[in-house]
C-alpha cells in the first residue's frame, strides 16, 4: 500500500509511505524519498513519518540525506504510523521489523544509518546479513545501555519512566520538556516545542514505558567485533541522552571503524550549528562509494537490480503491461508495481518517463 504526504514548510521532496507486515503480523509503516544509492535509517524511538517532515528539528536531515541517497525510514512498532498498541519490543521483534521493511522494499544491497536506540538492531542485522549491507553508520547510538557501566543511566531510566507515567499525555509539556532538554539543550523555543509535541504524537505513555523497558535489555556489545563492513561512528561530544563513551566503545570494538566527534551539546545536531555541515560532509563522503557502484546514472541494471526485478523489467521491455507480467510470473499486480518502483529508485529514474528509461537502460546493457 502506498501514498504520498502533503507539503509543510516550503516545498519538500515527494515521500511515498508504504506498509508491510513483520514476522508476528504487526504492521510497520515505512517511507521512501530522495534519489541515489539506498540508505535504510534505523531510527530512534521517537518518530512519525509524516510529522517529522514538519519538524524544525528533523527536516534538515531528511532534506540533505535525500540529496545523496534514496532514503528508507520506518516508524518503530508502537510508534507513528505503525501499529500502536504493541507490547513486544524485544530486540528479536525489532530486527524482524527491519528485515520486513528491507524485504518489502526489495532491497538487495544497501547502507544503514543507525540512530540512537537503533544501534543494537542495526548491529544484529549486519551480523546476520553481512552480504546485504554495504556500509554502516552510527549516529548518537549505543550498542545497548548495559554495554557500559554508567551508573547514571539506571537512575535516568527510573526517572524517565516516572515522568512518562505522570506527564507524557498531559496537554501541557512540562514533564516532556525534560526529555526535550536532554536531547536538544541548545535549541530554540520553537524547536523544543516541536519535540515536546512529537513525544505525545509518536507514542502513548503506556507503550513508551513498555518499549523503553524492553529496549533497555538489548545489548549487542559482544557482536561488535563481528561487524565486517565499513563503519562510521558520529556522535556529539556532549550528548546528554547517550554518553559519548558509547561512541568510543563502538568505534574501538568494530574493526576499522572511524570515529567522528561532533562539537555539539545536542543529541540531535541542529541545522544552525557548526557541527551540522560536518555531519553532512562525513555522511556524504561515506556513502560516495555506494553512489559510484549503485544507482548512479548510467550504471548497468544487471549489477544493481535483483533477479526478480530484472525478470519484471525484461518482460516490460518485451512490451508486457503490469497485468501480463503478473500473470507470467505468478505475482500480484501490486507486487509487480513494487518491483518496478524499486528498480526506478535504484536506477535514479523518476516521473512518467521512468519505465521507458529503465527499459532503455536494460536494453543498452545487452
Amino acid at each position: 500500500m502506498a501514498g504520498s504526504t502533503g507539503v509543510s514548510a516550503g516545498v519538500r521532496p515527494r515521500q511515498d509511505v508504504r506498509f508491510c507486515r513483520s514476522a508476528d503480523g504487526i504492521t510497520i509503516a515505512y517511507a521512501v524519498h530522495g534519489s541515489g544509492p539506498p540508505l535504510v535509517i534505523d531510527s530512534c524511538w521517537l518518530s512519525h513519518l509524516q510529522y517529522d517532515w514538519e519538524s524544525p528539528v528533523w527536516r534538515h536531515y531528511l532534506t540533505e540525506l535525500g540529496k545523496v541517497a534514496t532514503v528508507y525510514r520506518f516508524d518503530e512498532r508502537g510508534h507513528g504510523l505503525s501499529d500502536r498498541n504493541v507490547h513486544d519490543h524485544s530486540l528479536e521483534a525489532r530486527v524482524a521489523d527491519l528485515e520486513a521493511v528491507v524485504e518489502h522494499a526489495g532491497l538487495d544491497r544497501f547502507a544503514i544509518l543507525a540512530m540512537s536506540q537503533g544501534g543494537p538492531v542495526a548491529v544484529e542485522y549486519v551480523v546476520r546479513h553481512p552480504e546485504r549491507v554495504t556500509r554502516l553508520a552510527f549516529y548518537g547510538a549505543h550498542p545497548g545501555p548495559s554495554a557500559l557501566d554508567l551508573p547514571e543511566d539506571e537512575e535516568l531510566d527510573h526517572t524517565f519512566h516516572q515522568l512518562i507515567k505522570v506527564g507524557w499525555e498531559r496537554p501541557t509539556p512540562e514533564f516532556r520538556r525534560v526529555f526535550t532538554y536532554l536531547m536538544i539543550p541548545g535549541a530554540t523555543e520553537e524547536q523544543m516545542g516541536w519535540l515536546d509535541e512529537l513525544q505525545r504524537r509518536a507514542v502513548t505513555a503506556d507503550i513508551a514505558i513498555i518499549a523503553r523497558e524492553q529496549r533497555g535489555r538489548a545489548n549487542v556489545g559482544h557482536l561488535l567485533g563481528d561487524v565486517a563492513v565499513p563503519t562510521l561512528v558520529l556522535h556529539s561530544l556532549r550528548d546528554r541522552m547517550n554518553n559519548f563513551e558509547y561512541a568510543r566503545f563502538i568505534a574501538s570494538h568494530i574493526p576499522g571503524a572511524r570515529l567522528v566527534a561532533l562539537d555539539s551539546d545536542n543529541h540531535i545536531v541542529l541545522e544552525a550549528e557548526p557541527a551540522w555541515p560536518v555531519f553532512v560532509r562525513e555522511v556524504t563522503e561515506f556513502l560516495a562509494d555506494d553512489a559510484t557502484t549503485g544507482g548512479a546514472l548510467g550504471a548497468d541494471p544487471r549489477e544493481i537490480l535483483s533477479a526478480r526485478e530484472l525478470e519484471v523489467l525484461a518482460l516490460a521491455a518485451q512490451g508486457h503491461d503490469n497485468a501480463a507480467i503478473a500473470a507470467e510470473l505468478s505475482l500480484s499486480v501490486r507486487t509487480v508495481e513494487r518491483h518496478l518502483q524499486n528498480s526506478y529508485d535504484k536506477l535514479d529514474l523518476h516521473g512518467k518517463a521512468a519505465r521507458a528509461g529503465a527499459v532503455s537502460r536494460l536494453l543498452a546493457a545487452g
